[in-house]
């Protein structure tokens, strides 16, 4: 490679050698020198989103998918770079390496009021664990570099702010062997490995004396399935996954109970609450209600960052490495034991869960059952496919009726919960893997946040994938309806439609129009057929489900004031109260009752 030119070319350089080769973002004046040195690169691709959220949105996903070591989006300073911020905060709330290149005022006129000038240093220094402008091209080598590394070691956003001025100049590969410049490295720190052997020693003195073990899992065990079953089977435990941390262990497995939290299942509220000892492996899943009472169970936790240990539950010993390494590391220190009752309880709750959740997907509701179309999807999802859920009710349909197993992916911003990021992540993982399928779960609210224009990027790219099957699922029930159930739960309060109605909009009939395909949904008896025509189509294919917005969501553990809230929201003027009492009759007492009875679901 030819020695660069200007700073912008040397800036790709040294991202290059760190393995940043795909950049997504939005062009702009303020970072043109980046954009423009771009199109010379033979290892470099550009994904243009329709919005700069989306850039930072899909550099995050890029990483949780597989596709890159460090994320990357490329935005101008100014109302671009304030963008941006809601991804970024997704990717450092998610604890994924992130490099955000800004674009920003020539220094020349920085301090002067000049359009578009921002304080950009001050504007993200919460976001960023490490935060650099370059005002001098000698600088570029370390603070890449130091971008890089940060990101990479502490799993977080590194933003390096680039005035347009800057950019144009001579580029310093070489600086100087001189006081007062650095000579820095742009090979990565190593792995931290498995903790040192009396610490894995303390660890098995508590999980050995143990007799009714579980385990929660999150994003921090994703890549150690094999190690972390083994270790289960050996513990003869059970095992609950955080939202990020789905499908680590087969959905379908006897002694997995799901979903844990608000959106989860009552078989791992029971795991939790009955367990004598708990192993927790990269989660710091906060809804400390739903762990093991205090005083309960006897605790280890396995994080990457030992700083995210003991901050939900109090553990008696932190293991601070790699998931797979340090279950590894233990396996061999553990003692076989005869759990068969324990499990036979585990599998017996999730069991009962399952079948629970198999009469509320086919109870006859007033509008089409979301949770139907989610199930019946579940059961035709690709063995390779890839999953990105929006936050709403489709993170619950996600977490309770949609089953992962392994070779399948799902992700979400499961940390910042921020409504809009599906179609960004779809867009990141089919960029990053065009030879597998993906499906997108959205609501109508986020869909038509951001949704509908990302469609537009879709309909650019799709042509160059190897594979042209992403599948958008839109949950459409014309309502915020996550939000007016916590306004019923929490509050005690009915909705009120000013706020909560979103507008009616013929979602398949967009994609048509952009030479993409689609159908509208609103029979039972053409889920299957639908689902089974999304995944046979020759190009990205939208489902409009027009689904019922009055489902309860209910918790896997009840409290009275939650009870007693919501039953204050019927008789406050709500006006599905009747619709909202009829559907809960039936998915609440029907669908149980059919459970217990063992009858087939309703057709």
């Amino acid at each position: 490679m030819s020695a660069p030119k200007t700073v912008a070319e040397h800036v790709l350089d040294r991202l290059a050698a760190w393995g940043v080769h795909r950049f997504y973002g939005y062009p702009g004046d303020g970072i043109g020198g980046i954009f423009t040195a771009l199109p010379e690169r033979d290892d470099a691709e550009f994904v243009q989103v329709r919005h700069e959220e989306t850039a930072a949105f899909a550099a995050c996903a890029d990483v949780k998918y597989g596709g890159s070591a460090i994320g990357c989006c490329a935005v101008t300073g100014g109302p671009g770079a304030i963008h941006a911020l809601n991804g970024l905060y997704d990717a450092k709330l998610d604890h994924q390496p992130v490099v955000a290149l800004l674009g920003h005022t020539a220094q020349t006129a920085q301090g002067g009021g000049y359009y578009q000038e921002v304080d950009l240093p001050s504007l993200f220094a919460d976001v960023g664990g490490y935060v650099a402008e370059v005002k001098d091209p000698s600088q570029v080598r370390h603070i890449v570099d130091r971008a890089c590394r940060t990101a990479l070691a502490d799993r977080t956003v590194a933003v390096v702010i680039l005035p347009s001025d800057v950019l144009e100049e001579k580029a310093v590969p070489e600086p100087p062997d001189a006081h007062g410049y650095y000579r820095t490295s742009a090979v990565p720190s190593s792995d931290p490995g498995a903790p040192p052997p009396d610490a894995l020693v303390r660890a098995a003195e508590v999980l050995n004396s143990g007799e009714k073990v579980a385990i929660l899992a999150g994003a921090g065990a994703l890549g150690a399935s094999t190690e972390l079953t083994e270790v289960a089977n050996r513990l003869g435990a059970g095992l609950a996954t955080a939202l990020l941390g789905k499908g680590v262990i087969d959905d379908r497995s006897p002694w997995n109970t799901g979903a844990i939290g608000l959106l989860g299942t009552t078989a791992s509220w029971h795991l939790m609450r009955e367990c004598d000892t708990l192993l927790i492996v990269g989660s710091t899943m906060p809804y400390t209600e739903y762990y093991p009472a205090p005083g309960q169970a006897r605790a280890v936790q396995i994080d990457v960052d030992g700083s995210r240990c003991g901050i939900r539950y109090d553990t008696e010993v932190n293991l601070t490495g790699d998931a797979a390494a340090t279950l590894s590391g233990l396996l061999p220190l553990l003692r076989e034991r005869d759990s068969a009752r324990w499990r036979a309880h585990v599998e017996r709750w999730s069991a009962t869960w399952d079948s629970y959740s198999q009469q509320r997907a086919h109870e006859h509701t007033t509008a089409l059952n979301p949770e139907l179309v989610v199930r019946e999807l579940s059961d035709r999802l690709p063995d390779d496919v890839q999953v990105a859920v929006d936050c709403g009710t489709a993170t619950s349909w996600y977490a309770r009726d949609l089953g992962l197993k392994p070779g399948q992916r799902g992700s979400l911003s499961g940390t910042l919960l921020s409504m809009g990021g599906a179609m960004p992540y779809a867009i990141a993982a089919k960029t990053a893997h065009p030879h597998r399928p993906v499906v997108a779960m959205i609501g109508d609210g986020a869909m038509q946040m951001n949704g509908v224009n990302e469609l537009i990027t879709v309909a650019r790219y799709w042509k160059t994938w190897a594979d042209p099957r992403m599948v958008v699922l839109v949950l459409a029930n014309d309502d915020l309806s996550y939000v007016s159930w916590e306004t019923r739960g929490m509050l005690g309060k009915a909705p009120d439609p000013q706020s909560q109605s979103v507008p009616d909009v013929p979602y398949a009939e967009w994609a048509k129009l952009l030479g993409l395909d689609g159908a509208t949904l609103s029979e039972r008896s053409a889920v299957g057929s639908v689902w089974d025509q999304a995944f046979a189509a020759d190009r990205p294919f939208v489902v409009d489900a027009k689904v019922d917005k009055d489902i309860p969501l209910v918790p896997p553990h009840v409290t009275l004031q939650q009870a007693l809230n919501t039953a204050r929201s019927q008789v406050s003027g709500d006006a599905d109260a009747l619709s909202i009492i009829a559907n809960g009759v039936r998915e609440t007492v029907g669908a149980k009752a059919r459970s217990l009875l063992g009858l087939a679901p309703k057709e």
